[in-house]
């Protein structure tokens, strides 16, 4: 009696239909997946900003009013005021008789190592802080070291170099130190310091609007994204300073228009994609 012999493995349709079924599946779980990545990474995002929400307010309860954010000439814009007011100019805590300057290191020494022993206690203890955690701060310096690449920006910038800023959760460049060892850094979280004395946002000469747009320049208009080399829309056409007007108008209030917290102060969080005034940045508003 023969025996029939049994046949193992999938058809070419049985095949097919398989692939079709995986190919589907992945067509929906992806974007889910993507989306899911997304809402963990803004929600981190939003928890930096809580983490600087009660460092400010230290700040402002030990100095009496929230970090300045006006460009000086010098360029030294509202993102590096934040981080020295939050951090030191030196990481090791904010000195109240700063002038805050981008050149003056009188109370921020190159080197305090090589200071008088009391002296340097002296400068010390005078600090205040560091308001925020050093080792979670993501502060990263804006130029680069001659020999490295330990900087966001490519010299020159329009930043002065041995400055910091804060910068966001969003690791999009890989920041290598003298030492070998590297870091993944994200892009500066902008910071505005609002005018209360000034009122709405229509008053022809911006410096007098509860924001002045002009506090971050350097960053929303000279600076492209570190991550694609884009130009940030925030920015563009050069100056446009009505795009971040627009931006930061509370859309609840129609009697006039109005800033939102105006009472306070904005941060504004490039996202994931780099670009200032783009769908996802994350802001404190």
């Amino acid at each position: 009696m023969d025996k029939k012999r049994k046949k193992f493995g999938l058809t070419l349709i049985e095949l097919l239909t398989a692939v079709a079924i995986i190919s589907i599946l992945m067509a929906v779980l992806i974007p889910s997946l993507s989306m899911v990545r997304n809402m963990a990474l803004e929600t981190k995002q939003k928890a930096q900003f809580s983490a600087i929400d009660l460092s400010i307010l230290s700040f402002k309860a030990d100095q009496g009013d929230y970090p300045r954010s006006d460009w000086a000439a010098e360029d030294y814009c509202g993102t590096q005021r934040l981080a020295e007011a939050l951090l030191g100019r030196d990481l090791l805590g904010f000195h109240p008789d700063t002038s805050w300057s981008a050149t003056d290191t009188t109370y921020y020494p190159d080197n305090l190592d090589t200071m008088d022993p009391c002296d340097r206690r002296t400068n010390l203890d005078a600090r205040k802080g560091p308001y925020l955690d050093v080792s979670r701060a993501n502060a990263f310096k804006v130029g680069i070291t001659p020999g490295t690449s330990d900087g966001l920006f490519a010299d020159p910038t329009p930043l002065e170099k041995d400055t910091y800023v804060i910068c966001d959760i969003y690791s999009i460049k890989t920041i290598v130190y003298s030492n070998g060892k590297t870091a993944k850094a994200g892009t500066p979280i902008l910071y505005y310091k609002a005018n209360p004395a000034n009122k709405g946002l229509v008053d022809p000469m911006p410096v007098n609007r509860v924001y002045y747009f002009w506090d971050n320049v350097p960053l929303t208009t000279q600076l492209k994204s570190i991550k694609s080399g884009r130009v940030h829309p925030l920015g563009i056409p050069a100056m446009n300073y009505q795009a971040f007007y627009d931006y930061i108008t509370d859309p609840k209030i129609t009697s006039m228009k109005q800033a939102y917290r105006p009472d306070s102060y904005i941060l504004i969080s490039a996202g994931a994609d780099g670009l200032y005034g783009t769908s996802d940045d994350v802001t404190n508003f």
